[in-house]
């Protein structure tokens, strides 16, 4: 399709849901159907897109030097030199076709299944806008063009928690004060993401600032914000030095409040706990996505060798948000909030994935992300339903769930044996190979250290299958407890089992057939990897 290989194609499945946002806002109020069909038909459209640009993806010519594709590079605003830059490689397109699944199988579960206040009409064009800017910010390749995508998901997810969130009360001993906690969690949510996006910002005007357009057979003097421009420079050297160190440390400290990081993560459990059900799958399954991704896109390939210089303290962070996490996990009575730490400990392999600075690392990174949003996307999916049944999420009082709901607690069992990394499922890869490419990093790397942290890890994994056995134990074996006796616990409908059965059929298929990914990301990985060993010398 031609309009495909000019870049049109990738501009619809970004801006589609956008567009269906404002046609569910036109639509009368009173007027529920018309509002769910048109947001499914815009989610769904997105969606077959974004599968026509995987089968429109040319994956032989990957390692060619053909690196991004399907895309467009047009004038945007001259007085910046930003560009409206898009495009797709092996490592955007698995989470590009991520981001329109999930938005799909989201519209599909509220269809029945909306929070309140009852007001579809909102909820859903706040869906559709979060499904723009996260496909947005996998496509950009103009770094300012980044930022605006990436902070368009910050206010639907704040209206998100802070009008459909949870209402019950919480104690806030540092401020004296008791309030709700869906307001206390969409400000820490707010003020985090603030946070990290004004360093992330200093980083990426310092990158335009140092750039020289000169070396790339531009004009010289003049600078840039295109993200493949930038990575030219950064394999010939030109963000190296003191300043690099800076410049690495306002992007660190951006994308790690993202993903989240330890010790930026506190505000994703709170967060976790008080969003509406797919406002926590969203946030799970794509939005921490977008920080690990900015790490490989941006730092990784711009920055080479203060990636070299950074990778043991991010390695190390990521070991311990792995233990501190499973440890947490250990401690908690809320299904949801025990689920939402786990989140921490997961994104902990993928960053020490990515820490070790090779290709099996790096790609176990990526595995990791989509399976962390298949399964973990999957697991509040349920704790959502549940709670919906039950009223609570303690996990003292949901006892017996599969005898009161066959069908739901065997989801559960699977999906929680498919997050604790089983082999055959999708979150054995990222984890296993995380671990394998820990024993040997990048030349240059500390060995010693490394398979320290391997073991670390592995004792993580440990931990991981301790906490959601215990999970499982403590919500579905046993027997109901008398509370329940003539309430009318019905098991899965037919809109959660839609939702859900393809994100099963996803988390069986990448288990037992990972080329599915690694058959996009893999050459694309090791062309990061070799612009890396390049740029310091190994």
């Amino acid at each position: 399709m031609g309009w495909f290989e000019s870049g049109w194609g990738l501009s619809l499945v970004v801006f589609l849901p956008m567009v269906g946002a404002f046609a569910v806002l036109a639509i009368p109020k009173a007027k529920e159907e018309a509002q769910k069909q048109t947001a499914f038909l815009f989610a769904l459209a997105s969606f077959l897109l974004s599968v026509v640009v995987a089968f429109q993806f040319d994956y032989g010519a990957l390692g060619d030097g053909s690196r991004y594709q399907l895309g467009t590079d047009l004038q945007w605003i001259s007085a910046i030199s930003s560009r409206y830059h898009i495009g797709i490689d092996g490592i955007s397109l698995p989470l590009l076709v991520l981001s329109t699944f999930v938005t799909l199988l989201s519209v599909i579960y509220t269809w029945n299944h909306f929070p309140d206040p009852h007001n579809p009409k909102a909820f859903l064009a706040l869906i559709l806008v979060l499904a723009t800017g996260m496909a947005g910010t996998f496509v950009a390749l103009d770094l300012i063009l980044f930022f605006v995508f990436f902070e368009v998901v910050l206010l639907p997810m704040y209206f998100m928690i802070g009008i459909w969130g949870d209402r019950n009360e919480v104690t806030l001993p540092v401020l004296r004060r008791t309030t709700e906690m869906r307001l206390y969690a969409a400000i820490k949510f707010f003020l985090f993401t603030l946070f990290g996006s004004a360093f992330m910002l200093l980083g990426f005007l310092a990158l335009f600032f140092r750039s020289d357009m000169g070396l790339v057979g531009g004009t010289p003097g003049a600078h840039t914000f295109d993200i493949e421009l930038l990575t030219e420079m950064g394999g010939m050297g030109v963000f190296a030095g003191g300043a690099a160190f800076w410049i690495f440390a306002a992007l660190f400290l951006g994308f790690a409040v993202k993903v989240p990081m330890f010790p930026f993560h506190t505000w994703l459990p709170d967060a976790h706990t008080a969003a509406p059900t797919v406002g926590s799958v969203l946030l799970a399954a794509i939005l921490l996505k977008l920080g690990t991704y900015a790490f490989v896109r941006i730092s990784l390939p711009i920055l080479p060798e203060e990636a070299e210089s950074w990778a043991p303290a991010i390695a190390i962070l990521a070991v311990i948000g792995i233990i501190y996490a499973s440890l947490a996990c250990l401690a908690q009575t809320d299904m949801k909030r025990l689920i939402a730490f786990s989140s921490v400990g997961h994104m902990g392999f993928v960053m020490l994935g990515i820490a070790t600075l090779t290709d099996i690392g790096i790609n176990a990174a990526i595995i990791g992300m989509v399976a962390h949003g298949v399964i973990t996307g999957m697991l509040f999916f349920l704790a959502g339903s549940m709670s919906h049944r039950y009223h609570t999420r303690e996990m003292a009082r949901l006892g017996g769930n599969q005898k009161l709901m066959p069908i739901m607690g065997g989801i559960l069992g699977f999906t929680a044996m498919a997050s604790l990394g089983l082999p055959g499922l999708a979150g054995f890869w990222g984890e296993f190979m995380a671990l394998l490419a820990s024993f040997n990093p990048l030349e240059g790397l500390s060995l010693s250290l490394f398979r320290t942290l391997m073991i670390l890890g592995a004792v993580g994994t440990v931990l991981t299958a301790g906490y959601m056995l215990w999970m499982l134990q403590k919500v579905n074996f046993g027997e109901p407890s008398a509370e329940w006796e003539g309430h009318d616990l019905h098991d899965v409908d037919r809109w959660e089992m839609a939702a859900w059965a393809p994100m099963l059929v996803a988390i069986l298929g990448i288990g037992v057939f990972p080329r599915i990914v690694f058959g996009a990301t893999n050459e694309a990985v090791i062309d990061v990897v070799d612009g890396i060993r390049a740029a310091i010398g190994v």
